[in-house]
């Protein structure tokens, strides 16, 4: 009797346990998120700094939670000037900065910020991203560039004197960065290295007279508050590339169906910060003109050549000096050719302020 106790014993718990510890081990275990970091330089309530979160935020739900990235705005992580080497050493697995912030770094990629007669920031960001895909530059091999846009037509700031012809820059000094400072000394003004971060301050102490910027800064960084006259150089033409890259040992690290989603997540926000750089120039213009005290100066079209004629022998200087990096005639023509054939494409300001107001503004930090 007990020898059958004992065998029926035995296999109750082969019909009951065994089954039940094969479920529990094919039963697949979660497994522990990616987690990446975040180093950028706009503040929280910029719209750029706003298109990084929702950027971060849309890989988290597309790899249903695999990926977290924290987000570091305003400096946090690293200074604007840092932050390529924040990336590239991995105190940042991602960044956003501009190529005009550590001149020299990128050197074929500053070719963008060269006048090409960008009529507005979406022209500047498709133009951008089309040469950069286009031509693999190996100065971007030691990161992965996950994508790349830049800023409308730079215009002058100034403070306490206004700018209506060329002789009215000499003896200011001018917040400029990169290819920037560049125009701005060929123009007789002298240059003052600083970053948006820094200009408001700069500005309102009245260490610096002004700054050589897109209209955007009005707006994203409230200098609309201490400058009280801008000057339109549009016909100059000039932009300033910005990054987004990740850490190249972190991306190969990362399961080829995360790189996947994160490349065409990426894609879709060339289109993104395209269409917001054209609506933040025209949100930010429209803010200053509504201000008291506040005069938009439109050079006549003889006086806007003289500006164009003024920048071009130091352009044309930094053009031959990059000449040895690379086919540069190939890079100047192919980006001259993109702008015309994109400008034309491009949506109105209407368009793309009507598109900001709905997918970007709503979400701005309170």
């Amino acid at each position: 009797m007990k020898r059958f106790l004992l065998v029926l014993f035995t296999l109750t718990l082969v019909v009951v346990v065994l089954p039940a510890l094969s479920a529990c081990q094919s039963t697949p275990q979660p497994t522990a998120a990616i987690k990446l970091t975040y180093a950028d330089f706009f503040p929280p309530t910029n719209w750029n700094s706003i298109l990084a979160k929702q950027w971060c935020d849309e890989i988290n739900k597309q790899t249903n939670g695999r990926v977290e990235i924290t987000y570091y705005p305003a400096g946090q992580l690293a200074a604007s000037n840092k932050i390529a080497d924040a990336v590239e050493t991995g105190i940042a697995d991602i960044g956003m900065s501009c190529t005009a912030y550590t001149l020299g770094r990128f050197p074929l990629s500053e070719l963008i910020d060269m006048p090409h007669n960008y009529p507005n920031g979406w022209t500047a960001t498709k133009t951008a991203w089309d040469f950069l895909t286009k031509y693999k530059l190996a100065e971007w091999d030691k990161y992965h560039l996950l994508y790349f846009h830049a800023h409308g037509p730079q215009v002058i700031y100034t403070t306490k004197k206004p700018v209506r012809k060329l002789e009215d820059l000499k003896g200011l000094v001018i917040r400029s960065t990169g290819i920037g400072a560049k125009i701005v000394e060929a123009l007789g003004a002298k240059g003052y290295a600083a970053g948006q971060g820094d200009a408001y301050e700069l500005m309102s102490k009245g260490t610096i007279d002004g700054s050589f910027t897109p209209r955007e800064p009005l707006k994203g960084w409230k200098q609309a508050e201490v400058v009280n006259y801008v000057t339109g150089t549009y016909g100059i033409g000039s932009t300033a590339g910005f990054y987004v890259c990740m850490n190249k040992a972190k991306w190969d690290s990362l399961p080829k169906d995360i790189q996947d989603k994160i490349t065409k997540i990426s894609e879709q926000w060339v289109d993104k910060h395209a269409m917001s750089w054209t609506a933040y120039d025209k949100a930010a213009i429209d803010l200053f003109k509504s201000m008291a005290g506040k005069e938009l100066i439109e050079l006549p079209p003889a006086e806007m050549a003289r500006f164009v004629a003024a920048a071009k022998p130091a352009l044309d200087a930094y053009i031959t000096d990059r000449a040895s990096k690379g086919p540069v005639a190939e890079y100047e023509k192919y980006l001259t050719e993109r702008v015309s054939t994109l400008g034309k494409k491009a949506p109105s300001e209407k368009e793309c302020l009507d598109w900001a107001n709905k997918n970007i503004v709503p979400f701005a930090p309170k």
